[in-house]
Parts: C-alpha cells; sequence; structure tokens
C-alpha cells in the first residue's frame, strides 16, 4: 500500500501578528514547518510528501525540505486561495497508483507515528476515510446577534483534528467538485457520500492560530 502525505502549509500569518505565513513562523530557532516534516519523514507509515506553500515560498520550503534531509519530499506546490483549494494542488502531484492520501495541517506541528497508525487502520476496515477527533469539553451555544438561541446537545459533538486519512480515489474525486466553503477534507468527503470513520485524537496536536499557542507547543516540546 503507497501512503503519500499532503502537508497544507499555505495559510497567512495574520493571526499570528507575522509578516510571513504561519508555516515559517519561529518554532524554537527555526521554522514551524520543520517539525511537522521531520515527523513525517521519520514515519515509518509514509512513503512520500507532498507540500502546499503561498505564493513566493516555495523555494524557501524547498530549501528547507533539503536542510533538514527529508528525501520523502516529492514535490512543493503554490497553494490556493482557500485551504481545500491548497490540497487540491498538491493532490494533483499525488501518482495515480497511490492507494491513500494522509492529508495533514503544519499548523499542528506535533503529528506522530500513533495517530498516523489510527487514521489509517479503518482504511483496511470499509471506510473511505478517517479523522482523529477529541470530544466537546466545553459547553456549546448557538448565537445570533450577539444573543444566545440555543444550547446545542454536546454529547454527539467531536472536535476534528489532521492528520486525516483517505482511500486516494475517493478524495480525488471529492476534490473535484466546489471546495470553496469546506473547513476540511472529510467535509467533501461526507457530502459525496463516503464513509468516514472518527477515531481518537491527540491533546498535543494542538493548532498554532495565535502566539500563545507556538508558546504551548515550544512547552510540549520541552517535555518531551
Amino acid at each position: 500500500m503507497s501512503v503519500w502525505a499532503v502537508l497544507a502549509a499555505a495559510g497567512s500569518g495574520e493571526r499570528l501578528g507575522l509578516d510571513r505565513p504561519k508555516a515559517f513562523a519561529n518554532l524554537r530557532d527555526r521554522p514551524l514547518l520543520a517539525e511537522p516534516l521531520e515527523r513525517l519523514e521519520a514515519c515509518d507509515w509514509i512513503d512520500s510528501i507532498v507540500v502546499a506553500v503561498p505564493e513566493g515560498w516555495e523555494e524557501p520550503a524547498i530549501l528547507l525540505a533539503e536542510e533538514l534531509g527529508t528525501g520523502k519530499v516529492v514535490a512543493c506546490v503554490t497553494g490556493g486561495a482557500t485551504r481545500a483549494e491548497s490540497v487540491r494542488a498538491a493532490v494533483a502531484e499525488v501518482p495515480d497508483d497511490a492507494s491513500v492520501i494522509v492529508v495533514h495541517d503544519a499548523a499542528r506541528p506535533l503529528v506522530n507515528d500513533e495517530i498516523v497508525e489510527r487514521v489509517l487502520k479503518p482504511l483496511g476496515e470499509g471506510f473511505h476515510g478517517a479523522v482523529p477527533a477529541l470530544p466537546v469539553a466545553d459547553t456549546i451555544k448557538r448565537v445570533q446577534g450577539g444573543e444566545v438561541v440555543e444550547t446545542v446537545d454536546r454529547g454527539d459533538l467531536v472536535a476534528v483534528q489532521t492528520p486525516q486519512a483517505f482511500l486516494a480515489d475517493t478524495l480525488r474525486s471529492a476534490l473535484g467538485g466546489d471546495v470553496a466553503e469546506a473547513t476540511d477534507c472529510s467535509s467533501l468527503v461526507e457530502a459525496a457520500g463516503g464513509r468516514v470513520a472518527v477515531v481518537e485524537g491527540d491533546h498535543r496536536l494542538l493548532k498554532v492560530t495565535e502566539p500563545a499557542d507556538l508558546e504551548l507547543v515550544e512547552a510540549l516540546l520541552s517535555g518531551e
């Protein structure tokens, strides 16, 4: 089984207050992108990697991959206006004979072998995809115009993370339509009628959005 990883790293750094893309934020004196690149490179489940970065940042990403010695990186593509469009551009570089595509956000740098194995397993059990998720701990309320209109039952709710794994043909087909409003690949596969399994997520897979998130990731790395 040929497993390819798509590393989505085309997000902006605006909410981090940066003058560069989020993937090139400083994490322990090197670009944030270096962390997930090294981890996917070392993962025995992953055969090859395609990276999607913002326009103009392709060369820095390629140079970083070379500096890290990440031989699994076979292409670096220009991302699109949305995350899904960036993934679609990266998937176009995955060969037709690939069996599985694992999509991961560079903004969740602490990916590990266990979580990759966890999302791959359901693909051999009749599912078209699999996502890691954590139970929703907080009370969820629906708000309109600054006023609470409903308290939502959180019993069936989960917070979904990446990496997400899909049968390659299923993901290609799901990416073939309108992807502008998609917030993750799973939603596209679900909309196309695919069966998506939910597996246990990992609290370490936090998403870097604010400056404080970078500090949390650094603290977690220090504890390893």
